[in-house]
């Protein structure tokens, strides 16, 4: 729903868009494009997590001697940073393809757009791996990479409102006296954290899709800013919002999950190495 209704047309709202998609192509429409990130979201989280823990250590080395000592704000900012510029180069690709195969059944009607040979509205890719395969053939590592600059632009800021939020609702949520928060409050927290992320990520996300989207049948872009001005000029400001509830919807149950999964494994990781190394 979220790549229908930021690059798509003819959608309208979240409800439009949901019976839209059900009557044209069923339940399955809902599913398009899943496979490749499903099967890559496990080294892409535990990157992005290992990275910024990593980077928050050693940086609580670097300032106070001891990797355990609590980061500052300045440290997790700059350990979210780092998380979001190494993200980039692993999900680039995985949401190009995603998106391409969601898009590719979407139909257009301008006649002043110059289209590729293959019909709008007929299957281009017959699945992920024919997909990233015809875009390394037609366009090469650069297509792979499109949108990256819009990608940098989304998850730099993205994950530092991920990250730090999740860190301050934890200490809010956590009773006072608790060495560490239970997991209901890493479960609201991290949930939290995903809400808020994606309303602050959501209007480079929109040009990020759409610059991901540009090229299923036409090219209509020439560049991020192109892409910008073009969206601006023909919706106005409210074009940044596209797929906002959704975005937020979503980012509240799984960045719960992705963060309590975290938390969970790290104790019982370290429990695991206690006992064995008493």
């Amino acid at each position: 729903l979220q790549t229908r209704l930021q690059a798509g047309q003819g959608y309208g709202n979240t409800f439009n868009c949901v019976l839209t998609v059900y009557r044209n192509e069923s339940l399955t429409g809902f599913f398009k494009g899943m496979s490749f990130p499903l099967a890559s979201i496990g080294i892409y989280s535990s990157v992005v997590f290992g990275v910024f823990s990593s980077t928050q250590r050693f940086l609580s080395r670097l300032r106070h001697g001891d990797a355990a000592a609590a980061p500052s704000l300045a440290d997790m900012a700059l350990a979210s940073v780092v998380a979001g510029v190494i993200s980039v180069g692993i999900g680039t690709p995985v949401e190009l393809v995603k998106i391409r195969l969601q898009m590719q059944t979407q139909p257009y009607s301008k006649a002043n757009v110059k289209l590729n040979s293959t019909v709008p509205g007929s299957p281009v890719y017959r699945g992920p791996i024919h997909c990233l395969r015809t875009i390394l053939q037609k366009e090469g590592i650069a297509g792979v990479y499109r949108g990256n600059v819009a990608m940098l632009l989304r998850d730099v800021p993205g994950y530092c409102a991920y990250f730090i939020p999740y860190a301050m609702f934890c200490d809010w949520i956590t009773p006072d006296g608790s060495i560490s928060p239970n997991p209901f409050s890493i479960w609201v927290a991290g949930g939290g954290a995903g809400a808020v992320s994606w309303a602050v990520s959501t209007p480079m996300d929109v040009v990020k899709s759409r610059l991901m989207a540009d090229g299923v049948y036409l090219k209509q872009y020439k560049g991020i800013l192109d892409c910008m001005l073009q969206s601006y000029q023909k919706e106005g400001l409210k074009v940044f919002c596209r797929g906002l509830m959704v975005n937020t919807l979503r980012g509240f149950p799984s960045s719960a999950a992705m963060f309590l999964g975290y938390e969970l494994s790290l104790k019982a990781m370290k429990r695991c190495q206690t006992e064995t190394n008493p």
